[in-house]
């Protein structure tokens, strides 16, 4: 027996009802939960490569909760000059931390730092974008993070462009899922 009339456009309609809860979904998890993004630059070599996917988580900061030294954040690049709107760091230090580099070393509030994670040596930047002026020691003010790429020689981070508002941070990076070689999370 041939579908009649009536079962056909019911059936469309549960179609369009379907794609339209999962286009729905998809839009709600992306916007409040996890996004996937792609890193463009070397900066946090050899912790991520460029050309690597992350999934970022968004639930911490949407609640309201804030962010602690070694996460990797995601977030709006305060330098409005730069190709990258996005940019991906680790957070070296919260909201009345004081910051320093010696001899190559981060302190923050006069304890030196064991990261293990990162490459090169961690010294003031020479240039710094338009209008900011960051010496050191350096206290991150209310409301910001301080941010550095693991890469340290080849990183504009809040060396260049000074504290990040914690209101540009849009999610925190938990996993990597391409390449599949080093698929697995964040640390």
């Amino acid at each position: 027996m041939a579908p009649t009339g009536n079962s056909l456009i019911r059936s469309a309609l549960e179609w369009v009802l379907v794609l339209a809860i999962a286009f729905v979904a998809s839009f709600l998890i992306r916007e409040y939960v996890a996004s996937p993004y792609t890193v463009p630059t070397a900066s946090m070599e050899p912790t991520i490569l460029v050309g690597d996917n992350l999934i970022a988580q968004k639930v911490t900061l949407e609640m309201g909760k804030g962010v602690s030294r070694g996460d990797i954040v995601v977030f709006h690049n305060p330098d409005g000059s730069s190709d990258h709107d996005i940019l991906v760091k680790r957070v070296i230090a919260t909201a009345g931390q004081t910051v320093d580099l010696q001899n190559g070393t981060v302190y923050v509030d006069g304890q030196a730092l064991d990261e293990p994670y990162a490459s090169g040596s961690s010294y003031p930047l020479d240039v710094q974008a338009p209008g900011v002026e960051v010496s050191f020691p350096y206290t991150v003010p209310e409301g910001c993070v301080w941010v550095m790429g693991d890469n340290r020689e080849n990183s504009a981070d809040s060396r260049y462009f000074g504290a990040v508002s914690e209101d540009d941070l849009i999610a925190v990076g938990v996993f990597r899922y391409w390449p599949l070689d080093r698929i697995g999370p964040l640390e």
